[in-house]
């Protein structure tokens, strides 16, 4: 296929392949990212140059299988359904050339052109795994490219690939009573660029997400043709259709990579050997606990101790405290005549003096080495492997596994997170997920400000601080799997290879990530700063305070003043824990009322980002349900810790 004939390339793989990485070295840094057309599922798109034009480039979500069983999936089943000539790039690990083959033959019997790209080559040349990449494209049909995303390597020879791309030539036969219902099925089919074998596979699977496509383009008796011999077929079969198919995709992918497969000992046998022992280590019901407890406080030391501690000092203290703030007070006191100005950029609640001091010397260290530590977890694979140790935990609350994926990342941001929920295969364990996020799941500015809090206390107080918040967790996850309606999915994860953290990798996901809270999270300390500075020239603090003072003093038994911070923290729930933070720091909180701010401000409203996320994923009612349950609670149990404390005094400091 000619590249002038190429309207734009779609990219589609399995999770965990390095699509991503694939897709940053096609396109460059300058991406869009949108909602596919009726769903809240983001595609990013990009332009790449083959062949001297330049072509849209598509990223897709990772799939398992054309046959979709998430949002996730169905968005990339109906993204081929809609690609109209354009060429498709499966990408595929090198190290596990079975799975990547099984997509492979699917997108084949779609009649789609498209290329294939073993990725992560080197890892697999690292464990003694070769792949005759010459013999595949010719059982395939298809130009074969391997790959090594992240270094650009092969990728020049991708892009030229991309000018062949055409359909692929292999088949898989399936039984004859199904090949014979294919038979029947397949004139029934709408024509296009999108096979009629394939769709015909797909309905009589009983792929349901395909029904509306087919509704619009079918008339009723068509479809009640094809409903007719799928129900013939499945009665004939004792297990499921889709798995039936699915099989015998298996059993010809695995035909294939045994022909074209090689394997030989690794060239560090010894090292390859710990790494395995190591990789069974991190899953086992027992060895893999002291190595999650390593983990977490490895990651306490690199943020709540050096993060938190040592480079707050250097940068509220020294780099702010001696230069900046003094510097721009000078400045202001010497350019500026308005008093009310003058205070509005270094007063109590100045721009300089508290909104760049919070977000930039406060926050920012914290965030920092939290997104390094994070990067480390994600990078190193270690992540999936914390669903699996997780797994039966999160049963009890009617969810699996791969629930922890979108909580852990809410430790990053619990408005990206949110959107993430989509991974989850059904609709109640979605909901499930956004309310814990909303409750209970601090993000990383408002965690670390957490842990630097209680960097002052003892450990028994960080202890009660993480036992409350996760016992609120479990307890009104166990509930809400009681009382809302609908079923779960099951857990199936494939777990990507432990691997040394790239240092190129960590440095690209930390700077994203930076510039993210550059762009995101500090202008709202500003909006937040403003607010506070206009609330107080109108004396409305004041009002607020004596408003709040019931709760804020009379049931969590803070100062009066604290009722700021939680007021703040309907804009930014870190911002309300940096209030706090400073009120601890300047001696004006006890330890007791530190450990209840802090348990308190983890359970408050989500931040208004976050509310909006859960309007735009679950609709104004469920949003503000959420809220209106959310913000009573985390009071409530403020409340109950107070008294317990009060009651039973414990070494807290």
């Amino acid at each position: 296929m000619a590249a002038d004939s190429l309207p734009g390339v779609i990219l589609v793989g399995n999770p965990n392949v390095g699509k991503s990485a694939l897709f940053g070295a096609l396109t460059g840094a300058y991406v869009t990212v949108s909602n596919y057309p009726g769903t809240t599922v983001e595609v990013s798109e990009g332009s790449a140059v083959v062949g001297g034009r330049k072509l849209v480039v598509r990223d897709t979500p990772g799939s398992a299988s054309l046959i979709p069983y998430s949002e996730d999936e169905r968005v990339t089943r109906d993204m081929l359904l809609s690609a109209d000539g354009s060429a498709v790039i499966l990408v595929g690990d090198a190290k596990n050339l079975e799975r990547a083959l099984a997509l492979a033959l699917e997108v084949s019997e779609t009649g789609l052109p498209f290329v294939l790209c073993l990725n992560m080559s080197d890892e697999a040349r690292s464990r003694g795994i070769s792949v005759d990449a010459a013999a595949l494209a010719a059982r395939l049909g298809v130009d074969v490219v391997e790959t090594v995303a992240v270094r650009r390597e092969g990728v020049p020879q991708l892009a030229g690939a991309l000018e062949r791309a055409r359909p692929g030539a292999l088949a898989v036969t399936y039984p004859d009573v199904i090949e014979r219902a294919i038979a029947a099925a397949e004139p029934l089919m709408p024509s296009g660029a999108y096979a009629r074998r394939s769709l015909a596979l797909a309905a009589l699977a009983g792929d349901q997400t395909l029904t509306p496509w087919l509704r619009s383009r079918l008339s009723d008796e068509a479809l009640s043709q094809i409903e007719r011999i799928r129900t013939r077929l499945a009665r004939i079969y004792r297990d499921d259709l889709a798995y039936v198919i699915q099989e015998s995709r298996l059993r010809a992918a695995g035909q294939i990579a045994r022909e074209v497969v090689s394997r030989r000992p690794p060239p560090s046998a010894s090292t390859h050997a710990a790494v395995r022992l190591l990789d069974r280590a991190t899953t086992h019901p027992v060895w893999g606990v002291p190595i999650l407890l390593a983990a977490l406080y490895l990651s306490y030391l690199f943020v709540g101790v050096f993060g938190a501690k040592t480079l707050v000092d250097l940068l509220e203290n020294g780099l702010f405290g001696k230069v900046i703030s003094p510097a721009a007070t000078r400045f202001a006191d010497a350019a500026i005549p308005w008093p009310i100005v003058r205070d509005f950029f270094v007063g109590p609640y100045g721009l300089v003096t508290m909104a760049l001091a919070y977000s930039l010397a406060l926050v920012f260290p914290i965030v920092g080495t939290f997104f390094i530590a994070f990067g480390v977890l994600e990078d190193s694979g270690y992540l999936p492997r914390l669903a699996v140790m997780v797994n039966r935990l999160f049963k009890s609350m009617g969810l699996n596994g791969k629930a922890v994926l979108p909580m852990v990342l809410g430790l990053g941001c619990d408005t990206m997170a949110t959107l993430t929920t989509r991974i989850l295969e059904t609709p109640k364990e979605r909901l499930i997920v956004i309310l814990l996020l909303a409750l209970g799941v601090p993000c990383s500015a408002q965690l670390t400000v957490v842990l630097a809090m209680m960097g002052g206390l003892s450990a028994l107080a960080l202890a009660i601080w993480a036992f409350v918040v996760l016992a609120v967790l479990f307890t009104v996850g166990k509930l809400a799997a009681k009382i809302l309606p609908g079923r779960t999915g099951d857990f199936v994860l494939e777990l990507p290879p432990l691997r040394l953290p790239r240092p190129g990798n960590l440095a690209v996901k930390t700077l994203a990530r930076i510039e993210w809270y550059l762009r995101e999270a500090v202008p709202l300390f500003v909006l937040g700063t403003v607010i506070l500075f206009t609330a107080d020239r109108l004396r409305l603090l004041g009002v607020v305070e004596n408003a709040a003072r019931p709760i804020v003093s009379g049931v969590l038994g803070l100062p009066a003043e604290a009722s700021t911070a939680f007021v703040i923290g309907f804009l930014r729930r870190d911002f309300g824990a940096a209030g706090l933070f400073d009120m601890a720091r300047h001696g004006r909180l006890d330890a007791v009322q530190s450990l209840v701010a802090m348990v308190t401000i983890t359970l408050f409203i989500p931040c208004i980002a976050n509310f909006f996320m859960i309007v735009k994923e679950r609709g104004w009612k469920t949003a503000g349900a959420i809220a209106a349950f959310v913000f009573p609670f985390a009071v409530a149990v403020g409340a109950a810790l107070n008294l317990f404390l009060r009651a039973v005094p414990l070494p807290l400091q």
